[in-house]
């Protein structure tokens, strides 16, 4: 069949699937392999499809399992459910009280339109290395728990992404939830975003958590997100500044070492030497709202 390549049909010709249960959609996915594509929220797959960009033969539908969506407190972790709305999770109380960097992150993607449709999983799953949920929720300590036709199992998030569109997940598996710790007592964070307009995914980006002591970082985690083939954890930026005292001058050497450390590449949104130039603005931006917030909380 022919079909409009730029906008509006989708190809006729596959086999549509709506579980109830995880076992039933991992065993669907298990069966159909390659030849099967995940439908979440719809906001990737289905431009994909429409552009023939991908054509699946069996199209599996999750939004009938209720145990996927959802954000609950449990006694010693936060846990998403990977089916969970990204407009959802925007107001969600307990992810604007206990985790604002997520909030942050999330108000960050798209329109409110694509936000009421995406789903925090099919943000991730995509893994774009733009994708704004996946370093505030690595800077987290976030991990993503796996369901697959024969077992679960669960890693931390960082771990998930591969490269460009890749992740771990196996034939038959999927991803299921998201759980987080509790932040510690004195834990911050900030999240920015640079793009070429406010609704485009982003030229760079940044997801700092630290826990702070007065100015001194007890512990940080730095997330780059449109730098490398997969969201960039800087673990040397990490060891450089904790323990320390937050100071302008550390500050402007953090700055330093995220831009040395960072992999970009020149696209259509910017140069390799751009996304260096602006890493280290960001940087030092997310540090000092750090340290602004920590010296209001004296």
């Amino acid at each position: 069949m022919s079909i409009n390549t730029h906008n509006t049909h989708i190809v006729n010709g596959f086999a549509y699937h709506a579980p109830t249960s995880v076992a039933e959609a991992t065993k669907l996915l298990d069966e159909h392999g390659v030849e099967a594509s995940i439908l979440a929220g719809g906001t990737d797959l289905v431009p994909k499809m429409k552009q023939a960009i991908l054509k699946p033969k069996h199209v599996v539908n999750l939004k009938h399992i209720p145990e996927l969506a959802g954000v609950r407190e449990e006694a010693e972790q936060i846990r998403i459910g990977a089916l969970t709305r990204l407009r959802d999770l925007e107001r969600s109380i307990i992810v604007t009280e206990k985790l604002p960097l997520i909030h942050e992150a999330i108000t960050a993607i798209g329109s409110v339109q694509i936000r009421n449709m995406a789903t925090v999983g099919g943000n991730l799953c995509n893994a774009s290395p733009a994708a704004d949920s996946a370093q505030a929720l690595v800077a987290l300590g976030a991990k993503a728990n796996i369901a697959g036709p024969k077992c679960e199992r669960s890693i931390e998030l960082e771990s998930f992404f591969t490269g460009p569109g890749r992740t771990v997940l196996g034939r038959g598996e999927l991803l299921a939830s998201l759980t987080l710790p509790y932040p510690e007592e004195g834990s911050r964070g900030a999240f920015i975003k640079l793009g070429r307009t406010s609704l485009d995914l982003a030229t760079v980006s940044i997801a700092v958590n630290a826990k702070m002591k007065k100015e001194t970082v007890e512990s940080i985690r730095v997330v780059m997100g449109a730098v490398a083939p997969t969201p960039l954890r800087l673990r040397n930026v990490e060891q450089s500044l904790a323990k320390k005292k937050l100071t302008v001058d550390a500050i402007e050497e953090a700055g330093k070492l995220v831009s040395e450390s960072i992999k970009p590449i020149t696209d259509i949104r910017g140069t390799a030497e751009y996304r260096r130039v602006a890493s280290k603005g960001l940087a030092m931006e997310a540090l000092t709202r750090i340290l602004d917030g920590s010296r209001r909380d004296k």
